[in-house]
């Protein structure tokens, strides 16, 4: 997988044409994915895989996109969902019945949002959903709300995006400063020191660079492990799952119960035997790592 040339992503703002780059690459028909990804995982056929990745890559820039307004370069955000569509590609089983396209789309977002997650130094948030859908979801009630000014938020103003979001006034508000900070370049000169710049007042006791990068690898290390768990789940465990802790807009028990026709208890049940399978697979992949 890792010998299939794409599209170069411009650094720059040259986005559109590389638009019309990956537009350019045919759509896929069912029978012929389904031959595609045959060939690939029987014959390990790179170029049926270079067919299947680069028919979804326009399908990787809109979710991208749909991610631009959190201050990183369009370029970034398009590698890390491309990332995302090779994993899928890699896991995805034609024989399940659905289209590439529909499991592809979880693999984009969760590389996406992850580096998002991980690339905001002033957005701190752990694993916790509510959190996640917050950061996401932010903008989107603030908008809904008739809410354009990106200052802060009057304290009627945070509780009516709280009460959309589902969580606390403070929450509401302090997530809005971080969305509204801005990082300065360190080397951005100070204004009445002449040759200084910020860095130059800066102390640290940060880790060592060999600790960030142990850390990252870590990090990056662990993430395949959950992939690759999620990628195990029978395909109804794994979608609710998804729709509960890896959606921008995590769906009620109540809601997967109707979705599928079985009782709120019956979805619990199966969430929780999907973590169990989840904790299993991961403690399996640590043993043999």
């Amino acid at each position: 997988m890792s010998a299939i040339k794409l599209p170069a992503v411009p650094q720059d703002d040259g986005f559109s044409g590389y638009l019309r780059q990956v537009w350019k690459f045919p759509m896929l028909s069912v029978d012929e994915e389904y031959m595609l990804a045959r060939r690939y995982h029987e014959h390990d056929d790179t170029d049926a895989a270079h067919k299947l990745v680069t028919s979804h890559l326009r399908l990787v820039a809109k979710i991208a996109f749909g991610y631009r307004g959190y201050g990183l370069p369009m370029a970034d955000l398009v590698a890390e969902g491309n990332t995302g569509l090779m994993r899928a590609v890699q896991k995805f089983d034609p024989e399940r019945g659905f289209r590439l396209s529909t499991y592809a789309m979880w693999w984009i977002r969760a590389a996406v949002t992850e580096y998002i997650l991980h690339s905001w130094s002033m957005v701190k948030l752990g694993t916790m959903a509510a959190q996640k859908k917050l950061f996401f979801s932010l903008r989107k009630a603030k908008k809904q709300l008739n809410i354009y000014d990106n200052g802060e938020l009057s304290p009627e103003q945070a509780n009516a995006v709280a009460e959309r979001l589902g969580v606390t006034g403070k929450e509401a508000l302090e997530m809005n400063r971080r969305l509204a900070a801005r990082d300065f370049s360190l080397n951005t000169p100070m204004p009445k020191d002449e040759g200084m710049e910020y860095l130059d007042t800066l102390s640290s006791d940060a880790p060592s660079p060999e600790s960030l990068v142990a850390d990252a690898e870590e990090r990056v290390l662990h993430n395949d492990m959950l992939k690759n768990a999620m990628g195990e789940l029978p395909d109804r465990e794994r979608e609710i799952i998804q729709a509960r802790f890896l959606s921008d807009d995590p769906i009620t028990l109540e809601k997967l119960g109707e979705r599928f026709g079985v009782s709120r208890e019956r979805v619990r049940q199966l969430e929780a035997r999907a973590f169990k399978k989840i904790q299993e697979s991961v403690l399996t992949q640590h043993a043999t790592a």
